[in-house]
């Protein structure tokens, strides 16, 4: 891979942060876990991406809170994967690990087009999560929807985590927890 892009914009209005944080889910190959980007990574990729800070009144202290929310929305997104996978704790003991992650902010997933036709909002962004159960890869849906902002921990996302459904393992780990939803 080619090193990260820590170098500042041409045109950026204030210098950015170029430290980054570990976080604790288990990179996939790796004995060390995923890192997080710095604010100056996290601008130039939002450059990449079509975003012009121009339209919006920003401040460093804004791209600091942005991190701060990233950051735990992901890690909230791999607590919420761990309770799927706890289905499977007998077949991957030593735990799931992160294989890969994109973004596909454009690309509804299908239960969150059913829920707009029934009149909820669409989310803001969608994920797609590969993690490694222990020599099997395994797609996650993350479908982020706006909430309120959380100051003490930095939540903001409401999230919808599942399993893609792509695998009969993954219907059927779907078709059980929604019967222990409805029946208990």
């Amino acid at each position: 891979m080619p090193p990260p892009n820590q170098a500042p914009a041409p045109d950026q209005p204030f210098k950015l942060s170029i430290s980054r944080e570990e976080s604790k889910i288990p990179r996939h190959g790796s004995e060390s876990n995923w890192v997080y980007p710095s604010e100056q990574m996290f601008w130039n990729a939002m450059l990449r991406k079509g975003w012009r800070w121009r339209d919006d009144d920003l401040a460093p202290q804004d791209m600091t809170n942005i991190i701060k929310i990233h950051n735990q929305n992901n890690e909230q997104v791999w607590q919420e994967i761990l309770k799927w996978e706890a289905l499977h704790a007998q077949e991957c003991p030593c735990g799931p690990t992160l294989k890969k992650f994109g973004g596909k902010a454009k690309e509804y997933s299908p239960r969150a087009r059913v829920r707009h036709w029934m009149g909820y909002e669409l989310p803001f962004d969608r994920h797609d999560w590969i993690v490694d159960r222990c020599g099997k890869e395994v797609r996650y849906v993350i479908d982020y929807y706006d909430g309120e902002l959380n100051h003490e921990n930095y939540q903001f996302s409401i999230l919808d985590v599942r399993p893609a459904f792509d695998s009969l393992d993954a219907v059927w780990d779907r078709m059980k927890v929604a019967w222990w939803r409805w029946t208990s």
